[in-house]
């Protein structure tokens, strides 16, 4: 096999710019393949870690009627705060919130809202709640960026909000913006008022009531709790997998397109190198190398091409793919009109499994399709090969 590696080597540095215009192609693909997962991979990475910071923590009780999809049903979605739930709450590690849907004017126009109560004290989500804690003689609230930029709304302006209570009473007041924060996840931006907690379950007449329990601890086996669904980070962030798996799946033509260009010049070159180097098989034969040592001779010289392809994508593709991860890829559209938790840049993340795996699968490739065209050694006559002829 030593000798078999060694005989490849030669014949592949001694066929010149045809090894190397094959080295530099496959080379290609491999940086290719690693940058754009690595891009998935940080999306991934990035999109929970935002949704977590910003609006599921490490899970949910949500009240069994609450639908985010459905605000007719935020009516019928609050319960008292359960008594099991309450040492959570007072240890800073859950927060309960109210949800209520609501109508806001501003500059004279009507806008549906949802009207959100959370506690000022609370420590589990980014959301910049402690801002509610302040004196100001109307009732204080904090928007996301991406709504204020809708409602053309700034820090210190006033706006009326309308909002119908536990009896179905409408009723109105002022609230004043606070603060507005910005985040990579339009869920918690986009058509949001949030205002304290208290506040707005005096407002509902839904005293000590809640419609979802954000905790920061990740427990398992956690407790059912009368009238809540508990919803795992794996549930939250469902919408999320399932929109990697898609891209994952578009991403996988274009590899194949990558890798079959690849294995194609692979494969021509394979055959034009058997059918000019007759004499050469001819002469290894007649040394006595068996039939299968000289299929195995041109198949490691074809898997060659992958060893040598991923050492000149290591040259050129390690400076490359640190610098991305260093700048990211900025996206070159406004990426809070997704509707999903997505950065305006995205930084990859590499692992050793994502270039092991895509070095061995090249490989493994190269080697299949280096091959088949090194069978027709096993029909060679000896004595034509010698002269230069195959039957």
């Amino acid at each position: 096999m030593w000798l078999a590696i060694k005989l490849a080597y030669r014949n592949l540095i001694g066929a010149g710019l045809r090894t190397w215009l094959n080295v530099i192609v496959l080379s290609f693909s491999f940086v290719v393949i690693i940058w754009m997962k690595g891009i998935m991979v940080g999306w991934d990475h990035q999109a929970k870690t935002d949704m977590a910071n910003w609006e599921i923590g490490a899970g949910q009780y949500w009240h069994e009627n609450y639908d985010p999809y459905d605000p007719f049903t935020f009516s019928e979605s609050h319960n008292e705060i359960p008594s099991q739930l309450e040492s959570e709450i007072d240890k800073g590690t859950m927060t309960p919130m109210l949800i209520v849907q609501g109508t806001i004017y501003p500059q004279g126009r009507m806008q549906q809202v949802i009207l959100k109560g959370i506690d000022p004290d609370q420590n589990v989500l980014k959301l910049p709640s402690a801002k509610l804690d302040t004196a100001i003689t109307v009732l204080p609230a904090f928007i996301g960026q991406m709504m204020a930029r809708t409602m053309k709304l700034d820090v210190g302006d006033r706006v009326m909000v309308r909002w119908r209570d536990a009896h179905g009473t409408f009723d109105a007041t002022e609230i004043e913006i606070i603060d507005i924060f910005s985040s990579n996840v339009p869920a918690v931006e986009s058509g949001q008022v949030y205002i304290p907690l208290q506040s707005l379950q005096q407002m509902t007449g839904l005293e000590n009531r809640a419609t979802i329990f954000t905790f920061s601890n990740e427990v398992m086996g956690r407790d059912a709790v009368a009238g809540l669904v508990l919803k795992s980070k794996s549930d939250l962030t469902k919408t999320v997998d399932d929109m990697i798996k898609t891209k994952n799946s578009g991403q996988s033509v274009f590899y194949f397109i990558l890798i079959l260009l690849a294995m194609l010049a692979i494969f021509d070159t394979q055959v034009l190198s058997i059918f000019r180097r007759q004499k050469e098989i001819g002469t290894y034969i007649a040394l006595g190398y068996t039939r299968k040592q000289v299929v195995g001779l041109f198949t490691v010289e074809g898997a060659m091409h992958a060893i040598f392809a991923a050492i000149v994508a290591a040259a050129y593709g390690i400076p490359f793919l640190a610098w991305q991860a260093k700048i990211g890829l900025t996206m070159p559209v406004d990426t809070s009109e997704f509707g999903i938790a997505i950065a305006q840049t995205l930084f990859p993340v590499y692992s050793v499994g994502l270039i092991v795996t895509t070095t061995l699968i090249v490989l493994i490739v190269t080697s299949i399709v280096s091959y088949f065209p090194s069978r027709k050694i096993a029909k060679m006559n000896p004595t034509e090969a010698l002269r230069g002829k195959i039957q």
